[in-house]
């Protein structure tokens, strides 16, 4: 049996493809905003942005490994 190492087996994903496409949004909104308000501002608030995009960025992967994982391994390894 030839094993598909080009596609994602989507079922095993948590983020349905429009919410993945949402989640790079806002990354990368989030990753761009972070030096413009450190430059703009005297506060350290950008730091906020920062951890959001690193939460997401987060997700993201998490979600990347899941759609990595094969269909039929279990949840426990």
């Amino acid at each position: 049996m030839a094993r598909k190492t080009f596609g994602m087996d989507q079922g095993s994903a948590f983020l349905s493809t429009r919410q993945r496409r949402l989640a790079w949004l806002g990354f990368l909104l989030a990753a761009v905003q972070a030096p413009v308000a450190a430059k703009f501002t005297d506060d350290s608030s950008w730091l906020f942005s920062l951890v959001v995009a690193l939460m997401v960025a987060t997700v993201i992967i998490a979600d990347d490994g899941a759609r990595r994982r094969p269909a039929d391994a279990r949840s426990s390894d």
